[in-house]
């Protein structure tokens, strides 16, 4: 390989100027860092810039460590020591070579070190820092630990204490588990078990992703360790449990919710990660078209009615729900929901919790809070026509109501309800409107990138008026797990119910009537907002059509 200083090379493309150079090799005689790193950490380039530089100047190829099978015998290969001070990853041995990701390839003395130390001839490739960094993790300390628990089988009768002694092994693991889905903005853990393996999978943005595989002999350590931090009942394994974990360890404090299932290899559990952190309860932060956050302002100040919101689960109605009670919620009014289960906590609000075990329904519930005086009630979920009846006639005797109810948009919730068995002018009478709304996922802003429409698309985007040069789509970068997305935003459609919309419930007009009264009056629908939020650079069209069109 030729010997090129990176800062000549950066210095010949224009990338850097002198001073800048100058300035870089100062500071980097007295902190004896990375010349790359301190270009980054002094925002002089970026890290795809600086990934170019090296992979097309110099000839160093460029790897994605999601798409690459990663074998930790072959990283540990590479004393972990080294391997975090070079931050290089082992990733293939081919007779007397060994390939390695490195964050800095050009860091000859690193390659050097690292020959010394395995006795093979290095083929250094490039990786994200952050990538590295991630796998690292995930080999030298979960690998770590379940090696420890290679040699522990405990008995039955040793299984309790094992899963809750705090310097166990499977204890270890398990909060490895739980604090890496923190750290990479996990919402849901799945711990699902196979024939011979279980999988530890992650919900990133949406997305479903296997993060380890672990040996089948650890499952009923780590389903018994799980189930003892949310106090379910370890020895139940034919009925499904749910239950809830306060995780506290310093800096990180998250709520878990904790669900197990029976299935024929052993019990599947899933963690819902609640991080209140990264909620978001501020109602313009929703991510509601100026239009749609008008409507909506309206809606949820009305005096009293009901307010719909509609969407699959996981589509972010309950944050929205939050924040709509956030917006309302003052110290004059009395403000109560009840909720199965109560994913966060809002002060100044009442919050009951469902329980059909012991009869708490929500038509039960709802009823009994119909006696506390309140202003404004919300109602996690209408699920049947007894609960629909209760929340509409508190809509009608003066309450300002909140619910969701599951429906493909938000026109059809108005059908729904009638569906239900709700009379018509009740419908007419309470409903103020409906929203319906989807997740779809962000375009990462550290690799996002310009480019020409494809013919479909162009044609997508005509024939719902949209008349565009450029859309925008993310390369993918090691800040976004190489997916080109991190972060998702809200798409919605909001009606808000008119006298005509009214007349037209009671004199029970079609669903397709309904729609293209609102449509003709200037209606906006989900596919229409996402598409605009695609073509202002916010997500893109392919994601769009895997949410919405999907259905």
């Amino acid at each position: 390989m030729q010997r090129v200083r990176l800062g000549d090379l950066l210095l010949q493309m224009g990338m850097i100027t002198q001073d800048q150079l100058e300035m870089i090799l100062t500071e980097q005689k007295q902190t004896r860092e990375k010349f790359g790193e301190l270009l980054l950490r002094k925002k002089l380039i970026t890290e795809e810039q600086l990934t170019e530089v090296l992979e097309f100047q110099l000839g160093i190829p460029h790897i994605s460590l999601y798409r690459f099978p990663i074998d930790p015998t072959i990283v540990r290969l590479i004393p972990e020591g080294l391997a975090r001070r070079y931050l290089a990853l082992a990733i293939k041995k081919e007779k007397n070579h060994l390939t390695v990701a490195m964050a800095d390839p050009t860091d000859f003395y690193a390659i050097e070190d690292l020959h010394m130390s395995t006795g093979f001839v290095i083929d250094p490739v490039i990786a994200g820092k952050a990538d590295i960094q991630t796998f690292l993790e995930r080999v030298y300390t979960i690998q770590e630990t379940v090696e420890e628990l290679r040699s522990l089988v405990p008995k039955e009768e040793e299984l309790e204490e094992e899963v809750t002694n705090e310097e166990s092994p499977v204890v270890r693991l398990v909060n490895q588990v739980i604090e890496q889905a923190i750290a990479q903005r996990v919402s849901d853990i799945h711990v699902d078990p196979d024939e011979n393996e279980i999988y530890v999978r992650y919900r990133v943005d949406g997305i479903l992703q296997t993060q380890q595989t672990l040996p089948k002999y650890m499952q009923g350590m780590i389903t018994a360790r799980i189930k003892i931090m949310a106090d379910l009942n370890i020895a139940e394994r034919r009925l499904p449990q749910d239950g809830r974990i306060a995780y506290d360890q310093g800096i990180l404090a998250v709520d878990i919710r904790v669900s197990t299932l029976p299935t024929v290899h052993g019990e599947k559990c899933v963690l819902r990660v609640l991080d209140i952190r990264s909620a978001v309860f501020e109602i313009g932060r929703l991510g509601l078209s100026e239009s749609n956050l008008q409507h909506f302002r309206s809606m949820i100040t009305s005096p009293n009615g009901i307010v719909l919101l509609t969407g699959p689960t996981g589509s972010g109605k309950t944050s929205t729900l939050y924040a709509a009670l956030k917006t309302v919620a003052t110290p004059e009014l009395n403000v109560i929901t009840i909720e199965d289960p109560v994913e966060y906590r809002l002060p100044g609000v009442n919050q009951v919790q469902v329980n059909p075990v012991i009869g708490m329904t929500f038509a039960r519930g709802l009823r009994a809070i119909l006696r506390q005086d309140p202003n404004i009630i919300m109602v996690g979920e209408i699920r049947d026509a007894e609960t629909a009846e209760v929340a509409v006639r508190a809509a009608l005797t003066g309450h300002l109501v909140f619910s969701t109810l599951h429906t493909n948009d938000a026109v059809s919730t108005i059908t729904r309800l009638v569906d239900m068995g709700v009379e018509p002018y009740l419908v007419a009478s309470s409903l103020i409107g409906a929203v319906g709304q989807r997740l779809v996922r962000k375009v990462c802003d550290q690799c996002a990138q310009k480019y020409s429409p494809s013919s479909m698309e162009q044609i997508w985007l005509q024939e719902h008026d949209f008349s565009v040069s450029e859309l925008t789509r993310g390369r993918g970068c090691s800040y976004c797990g190489r997916t080109g997305y991190r972060g998702r935003l809200a798409v919605h459609e909001v009606v808000k119910v008119d006298d005509t919309l009214r007349a037209m419930i009671v004199a029970r007009a079609s669903e397709s009537e309904m729609r293209q009264y609102i449509r003709d009056k200037g209606f906006y629908s989900m596919q229409q907002d996402g598409m605009q939020k695609a073509v202002q650079g916010m997500t893109t069209l392919d994601e769009v059509m895997r949410v919405i069109l999907q259905e």
